[in-house]
């Protein structure tokens, strides 16, 4: 696929490495130099990668046989790494909500938890495959890609079509995925975005956290359901790029970063990788219960405020403070492991140089 012609142009400008620039006051040896340099930096960086991937896929598969959540805990290291590899840094405000989940989990009555995001680019699937044990729901398009297709159905990836045909079967799908114990990610602005706004989250991306209310001694129509006191809550999160090369992120920049509309995934990674160093901030804001909502629509909004208050504070580098949540304390499954697993979950943000939790 070709990007447009705008998009081309303006990323070809805006975001070249180090040495690239158009006008610069250094001597053309030295550019000639950070050229070479970032163009070799970028081909270790994906020969590194190109190795990664298929030896941590190839053992990602083998742990599907395995029962229990060590293929969630090893899914989120292959992320973590593949961070460390591209230089990408991780900064995290607030707590995240949920546990690693598993059946054991839903036995003891843990909620599960559909983290909600904003969507710029492919590098958020990295960022938040890292930080939360979760599966992601992604376009149905991507299972037929080449590599990522593999990749994404060997990490348990939920594949919808957003066809009316279709609704109902992957909605029941979603559901039996929690109710046996994963957590999920949407993405319910419906596509990515350049990174400079969060566009409005689509409703019926809400629909199973929010099903039908039954009346008493009413049956639920659907095949599957959840338990009385299980239904997931919802969790807002905001995920902006930052910083590159130590400098705040600027609107010039965000293309380093962004990935949209038909942009080609080849070409945006080389330039990523020509960069030194990065890094993505992530606000976990408080959950929200879709039952203390009237409705999806209000639902979706809340969640919405929530996610694009935190991004426009960190495009504007402010110190941006959690959003004020919805539910009630005694209701959210915080992860509270033994010392072994708190170790194992502590482990994948280390491989990407994660920084702090406030």
């Amino acid at each position: 696929m070709k990007r447009a012609s705008p998009a081309q142009t303006r990323f070809s400008e805006t975001s070249a490495p180090p040495g690239r620039d158009m006008l610069s006051p250094l001597p053309s040896w030295v550019e000639k130099w950070c050229q070479v340099s970032s163009q070799v930096q970028g081909g270790l960086r994906l020969g590194a990668i190109t190795l990664w991937v298929p030896l941590s896929v190839g053992f990602e598969a083998c742990l599907l046989l395995v029962p229990g959540t060590v293929k969630i805990r090893w899914t989120r290291v292959i992320w973590g790494v593949l961070c460390k590899l591209l230089g990408l840094r991780i900064r995290v405000i607030g707590k995240r909500a949920g546990t690693v989940g598993g059946a054991r989990a839903r036995a003891r009555g843990e909620r599960p938890v559909i983290y909600i995001s904003n969507h710029s680019s492919w590098l958020d699937v990295l960022v938040l495959g890292t930080l939360l044990p979760s599966v992601f729901v992604a376009k149905g398009d991507i299972e037929k890609w080449p590599i990522m297709g593999l990749v994404s159905k060997i990490g348990r990836t939920i594949f919808v079509s957003r066809q009316r045909s279709t609704t109902g079967r992957e909605r029941d799908l979603m559901i039996r995925r929690m109710v046996d114990g994963d957590n999920l990610v949407l993405f319910p602005e419906g596509t990515s975005s350049d990174g400079s706004r969060v566009l409005p989250f689509m409703s019926a991306f809400f629909a199973i956290a929010k099903l039908p209310r039954l009346r008493n001694g009413e049956k639920s129509l659907l095949p599957i359901t959840y338990a009385p006191g299980m239904s997931p809550i919802i969790q807002p999160v905001s995920v902006v790029y930052d910083e590159l090369e130590g400098l705040p992120v600027s609107r010039l920049r965000r293309p380093v970063f962004a990935w949209y509309g038909d942009m080609d995934l080849g070409p945006h990674l080389w330039q990523l990788v020509q960069w030194h160093k990065s890094r993505a901030t992530v606000v976990l804001h408080e959950p929200l219960d879709p039952e203390l909502f009237p409705s999806r629509k209000a639902l979706a909004q809340a969640a919405w405020n929530s996610v694009a208050r935190g991004a426009a504070e960190l495009r504007q580098n402010q110190n941006p403070v959690p959003q004020p949540g919805r539910c009630e304390p005694s209701e959210i499954p915080y992860n509270k492991p033994r010392v072994m697993k708190r170790l194992l979950d502590r482990l994948p943000p280390r491989f990407a140089s994660y920084l702090k939790i406030r």
